[in-house]
């Protein structure tokens, strides 16, 4: 459904105002993921589906749920426009490949171990040079797209809990995964734990990481994509 007809359909319903109220939330979220998507990707394709997910928040809002109507449409509208970033995906298969390979490593190895796994152990266990796992780490531009709140599968690695709106137990499920999501967080190893939070929670970028920190900004991703294959491969039940 585009942007017109959605709008049309959700008019009937009282939603135009809630609309034109919360139309800048759609801007501001754009203009903030742009700071870490490439250089192709343009702000009004952002906003176009952006806009489609503020009036499917408008059409879908429950406020018996608890939450205010702005936080539960900025998820929604932050969702919408990394669907649509990973519907033009232009990362290779093989790219895929390779982090699901290095979460499951991760995985096994920590498993087996009771410690955080170290990097030579990683490429040993894979048969991959530290260069070739480090390239793999920077290549994960998809992994940085996807939002905690999400778990994957092999298909495009979009970490998507099933949305099932209309099913009783939906909340209740999604209050469970947010809890196991935050208890691997907690889990991470400290550098891997204080990165996530400045990039997630202080929302700063990958360099205004590196110089809190310390390290380049190519170490700063490459630290953050382990932490969220590390978290994938942790939370595969949840899949």
């Amino acid at each position: 459904m585009n942007v017109r007809a959605m709008y049309t359909h959700v008019r009937t319903g009282g939603a135009e105002s809630v609309v034109a109220e919360h139309a800048q939330l759609v801007k501001r979220i754009a203009f903030h993921l742009m700071n870490r998507l490439p250089d192709h990707i343009q702000a009004e394709d952002l906003i176009q589906a952006g806009m489609i997910g503020l009036l499917e928040a408008a059409r879908l809002y429950d406020a018996s749920q608890g939450a205010s109507f702005e936080t539960y449409a900025g998820i929604r509208i932050r969702g919408a426009m990394l669907d649509e970033v990973r519907r033009n995906d232009w990362a290779p298969r093989s790219v895929h490949r390779r982090h699901r390979e290095i979460a499951s490593a991760i995985h096994e190895i920590e498993s087996s171990t009771g410690r955080e796994a170290k990097d030579q152990e990683v490429c040993d266990l894979l048969g991959i040079t530290l260069d070739e796992y480090f390239s793999a780490l920077n290549d994960s531009i998809q992994v940085r797209l996807t939002p905690l709140d999400h778990m994957g599968d092999e298909q495009d690695e979009t970490l998507d809990v099933p949305d099932h709106s209309d099913q009783p137990d939906t909340h209740l499920t999604n209050e469970r995964f947010h809890e196991a999501l935050a208890e691997h967080i907690a889990a991470l190893p400290e550098r891997e734990r204080l990165v996530m939070s400045l990039y997630y929670v202080e929302e700063m970028n990958q360099k205004e990481i590196g110089a809190v920190i310390g390290v380049s900004e190519s170490r700063v991703c490459q630290i953050q994509n382990k932490a969220i294959l590390r978290l994938k491969a942790s939370l595969k039940d949840w899949r």
